[in-house]
């Protein structure tokens, strides 16, 4: 379905009853990187899968994309499709910085934080620097050269040598992505503040989750989270790289069901 909110539209799906359990996608990829989880979580839970704007069926605005203009972007969906009930957020990648957003602006709105693939850190210097020339390489070539750079690296090795279909479903996901969508987004990334301070304030049931063989984010990265996040669980899911919720999807959806059944108890 799309959805009218500020300045554009999104487009949104939803499945499933009970706990509402939000989606937030990574860069740069769209909510079809979820379709596992909408399949299979659907039956223990509502799922609600967002485009955020500017990537997938969403329209794209000027930018840049700031992770709390996403996060407003996400909380509004709620609003619209009449979700009152508190919600599991789960955020991969540029996601998890979404979700670090949407717990900061949003937080009577959150029932519990599912991290996956990501890290509460700013961008370094040389990050931003790698944001700045990535978007003016969109701007001169178009999302080509984005594809080739990070198509190698989303996965792990062994992912591109058993997985050749999944390979190509992924590429033609980032494939959908606009200029002015990743170009948006990585100026948003690029400016997001620190959120290690909100780590150590976090009092609500928290799950981190990392590929073993994530080629982007240091699985060290996940443990900082772990340490800084009291009570918070810590999964790592092997044979994984950056997308482990679709690498190894069965073992990721029962990771996150077990998670969804202790909220419920």
């Amino acid at each position: 379905m799309r959805v009218n909110i500020q300045d554009t539209t999104l487009y949104v799906e939803q499945a499933g009853e009970g706990q509402p359990l939000l989606l937030i996608h990574g860069f740069p990829l769209n909510l079809e990187m979820w379709r596992p989880q909408l399949e299979t979580l659907s039956q223990h839970a509502k799922v609600i899968a967002p485009d955020l704007r500017g990537h997938g069926q969403s329209t794209p605005t000027p930018g840049p994309y700031s992770m709390d203009m996403l996060a407003d972007d996400c909380a509004e969906i709620l609003e619209k499709l009449g979700i009152q009930q508190p919600v599991v957020v789960c955020g991969l990648s540029m996601g998890g910085y979404v979700g670090f957003s949407f717990l900061r602006r949003h937080p009577q709105m959150v029932a519990g934080l599912i991290l996956v693939a990501t890290r509460a850190g700013a961008d370094s210097e040389e990050g931003k620097n790698n944001r700045d020339n990535a978007a003016q390489q969109v701007k001169s070539e178009g999302i080509q050269p984005v594809i080739d750079s990070m198509l190698p690296i989303l996965m792990a090795p062994n992912t591109y040598q058993e997985q050749f279909d999944l390979v190509d479903q992924v590429e033609e996901i980032v494939a959908q992505t606009s200029s002015d969508g990743m170009i948006s987004a990585l100026m948003g990334m690029k400016t997001r503040p620190d959120s290690m301070p909100t780590l150590k304030k976090i009092k609500l049931p928290t799950l981190i989750i990392h590929g073993a063989e994530d080629q982007i984010i240091p699985i060290s990265e996940a443990e900082a989270m772990h340490f800084a996040v009291v009570g918070s669980r810590f999964e790592i899911i092997p044979d994984a790289g950056h997308l482990p919720n679709l690498e190894q999807s069965q073992l990721f959806n029962q990771v996150v069901k077990d998670f969804l059944s202790t909220l419920q108890d």
